[in-house]
């Protein structure tokens, strides 16, 4: 993982960074239509396939423990995970929540103008959920709150 680590300014502007989970930044994008969560590696790498092979089987990890908790959690009729970084191309996986009676099933959820930002409340709810379940593996943003 590298010690040079940004977030991409589009990623920041329309997500909530809510921590850590493993070695990435875990961020939800703020609209509250779908839970859409966002893992970031803290890497240079643009693509999964150029990380070296013990950071992707990190980043799978992550990958998968946070698609367990969106699944068990959210109990969607279908979990969408996606890497596409077309517009943002900071490597950042997307795993979001899918209901069969969302604001726009079964078409994709990329460049919807649709949006209801989270309240600080339903912001707070997700932060204790993923403490609970992740435990030490999760470690909220200490700004979270500011």
């Amino acid at each position: 993982m590298t010690d040079t680590f940004t977030l991409n300014q589009q990623l920041a502007k329309d997500c909530i960074v809510l921590g850590s989970l493993g070695d990435s930044l875990l961020l939800l994008l703020n609209n509250s239509l779908v839970p859409w969560f966002i893992l970031v590696p803290r890497t240079n790498a643009c693509e999964i396939h150029d990380m070296p092979a013990e950071e992707q089987q990190r980043l799978f990890a992550e990958m998968m423990e946070l698609a367990r908790f969106v699944d068990n959690e959210f109990k969607p009729d279908k979990v969408n995970t996606g890497a596409i970084g077309n517009m943002v191309r900071q490597l950042h996986v997307h795993i979001i929540a899918r209901y069969e009676d969302d604001y726009c099933w079964p078409q994709v959820v990329w460049g919807r103008p649709e949006k209801k930002v989270y309240t600080q409340k339903e912001i707070d709810r997700i932060v204790t959920r993923l403490t609970s379940r992740l435990k030490e593996r999760f470690v909220v943003d200490q700004n979270l709150n500011k």
